[in-house]
């Protein structure tokens, strides 16, 4: 009985976890929608909502916004829009470092994560994976003498939130695995551990 059990677990946990994440992200996506009159709206033309429409409307958008950056117009334009921004206080601050963190994770010569790395956190004896993501710069780096390396270290099981620190390069340990594997180490709470590369060339 019980192994009958564990086994369903199995089986549907994964389930139903990647149909929520799914179903919450279209839902979110699906708020696109108000950004169309009301009397657009799938609610108002057919009398019904239709779940999905919002998210099938983002993707156009944000197909069309890349459509157009790609091209002279639209990177001049872009242009402009980044120097009216940047006129402005508060919003000049935000939006540049928004977007250089947007640049570094989704362009293709993005380099966000460098290296998996072992580091001691959060406390000594203690081991976690981290990510190498560059060096310390600006005023920091003349505060810190020696070699140092900027480091992100996830939580488990959501790697989008996690500490950022600075450590001397001989505390960090470079790891023989991608940054995918570790990834997938991490957020499987050390389950889906990566092969070990060293043990696989002796065989």
């Amino acid at each position: 009985m019980k192994k009958y059990f564990i086994t369903g677990l199995l089986v549907l946990v994964p389930l139903f976890i990647t149909v929520w994440v799914i179903s919450s992200l279209i839902g979110m996506m699906d708020q696109s929608l108000l950004l169309l009159p009301e009397n657009w709206r799938p609610k108002a033309q057919l009398g019904l909502e239709i779940p999905g429409f919002g998210a099938l409307l983002t993707m156009l958008i944000i197909f069309v916004t890349g459509l157009i950056a790609t091209n002279f117009f639209g990177k001049r334009l872009i242009l402009l829009w980044e120097a009216i921004l940047a006129r402005v206080p508060v919003v000049k601050s935000i939006y540049a470092s928004v977007k250089q963190v947007s640049d570094t994770l989704f362009s293709d010569s993005g380099n966000a994560f460098r290296q998996a790395v072992l580091v001691q956190f959060p406390r000594q004896g203690a081991w976690t994976i981290a990510f190498v993501t560059g060096k310390p710069g600006g005023d920091v780096a003349n505060h810190l003498p020696g070699d140092y390396v900027s480091v992100y270290v996830p939580t488990t099981p959501n790697p989008t939130g996690g500490y950022f620190l600075m450590m001397q390069r001989t505390e960090v340990i470079e790891l023989d695995m991608s940054v995918d594997e570790a990834l997938k180490y991490i957020i499987s709470m050390g389950v889906v551990a990566p092969p070990d590369k060293f043990k696989s060339q002796q065989n």
